[in-house]
């Protein structure tokens, strides 16, 4: 645990020394677009991790790091290319926001069997969240 608040400090402090030498923006645009191709890079390791069956969460934490790989840099992009119009709308963020969400159901799917659960039981803490960001949005 020491090592990972070493290494936690330590980014913290190379992002406040970015945004002192290149600025807030230029900042967090470095760092959105190297997460999002860490975040590929991960997510192939993970398939080839299910690929020879090395977990069963592989799967899932291939999808997880897919969806959210594509969702930051598609987000990183549109910063780049300075929001055009057809950034906001595109259907493909859909399709990286569905590898997102199907694989933390595949999560709980897998981590159900920890508790002992069996069945859909799994799609409880799924449509919980839905439930509870459909009502953040209804009451805003």
């Amino acid at each position: 645990m020491k090592q990972v608040a070493i290494l936690y400090a330590v980014v913290v402090v190379a992002a406040f020394l970015a945004v002192q030498t290149v600025g807030y923006e230029q900042a967090m645009l470095i760092a959105y677009g190297a997460i999002a191709l860490m975040a590929l890079l991960i997510s192939v390791t993970f398939l080839w991790l299910w690929q020879v069956r090395a977990t069963p969460l592989a799967l899932g934490m291939s999808l997880s790091w897919a969806g959210s790989g594509l969702t930051i840099g598609w987000w990183w992009l549109m910063q780049i290319a300075d929001n055009p119009a057809w950034g906001a709308e595109a259907a493909a963020l859909f399709l990286f926001l569905s590898l997102l969400i199907s694989g933390a159901v595949l999560h709980f799917s897998v981590i159900q069997g920890s508790f002992g659960l069996r069945g859909l039981a799994f799609l409880w803490p799924v449509f919980g969240a839905l439930f509870v960001s459909l009502g953040v949005l209804l009451l805003l």
